[in-house]
């Protein structure tokens, strides 16, 4: 299902992305140009009335930095609004607290790579050879067989074709 936006989001949007904040900036330095496992994000990207601050169309997930203005009641209620609204168009929402990508960027980089590969196991988009999302053009492989996704030894047994 397309969601469009109106112009105003748009325009906002096309402002956003002028003035990330620090955190926001330092996620999308660790996102951009596939650098997540192949993955393809987009910042500060308008659908219906909302901005998201990521959004990786293949997945339909969304990626929400939330600074320290997200913890007051009545931001909680407009968080829990937009994220129905999104979740019913089939968009995962993901929030990570601002402190954890200023003070421990792997571990939401490890937080977005979970979500992407249970999005990717639920959709059964297949992983590449190298761990990643296979890019145009890439063989896509065989599924392991078993549980999908398999565990991260077992994936890299399978990418790296070590023995059992």
């Amino acid at each position: 299902m397309a969601t469009y936006a109106p112009d105003q989001t748009i325009s906002n949007a096309r402002d956003l992305r002028k003035s990330l904040t620090p955190p926001e900036a330092r996620l999308w330095k660790a996102l951009r140009r596939r650098a997540l496992d192949g993955l393809k994000f987009r910042r500060q990207h308008p659908i219906g009335p909302y901005v998201l601050d990521f959004y990786c169309p293949s997945l339909k997930l969304a990626v929400e930095v939330d600074g320290h203005q997200h913890a007051h009641e009545e931001q909680i209620d407009r968080d829990r609004a937009r994220d129905l609204w999104l979740q019913r168009r089939g968009i995962v929402v993901l929030r990570i607290p601002a402190w954890t990508i200023r003070d421990e960027l792997e571990l939401a980089l490890t937080t977005i790579r979970s979500a992407a590969l249970g999005l990717a196991a639920a959709s059964e988009t297949p992983i590449g050879p190298s761990g990643h999302f296979p890019l145009e053009g890439e063989e896509k492989p065989l599924r392991p067989p078993g549980r999908f996704p398999p565990g991260r030894r077992e994936c890299d047994r399978l990418t790296q074709g070590a023995p059992s």
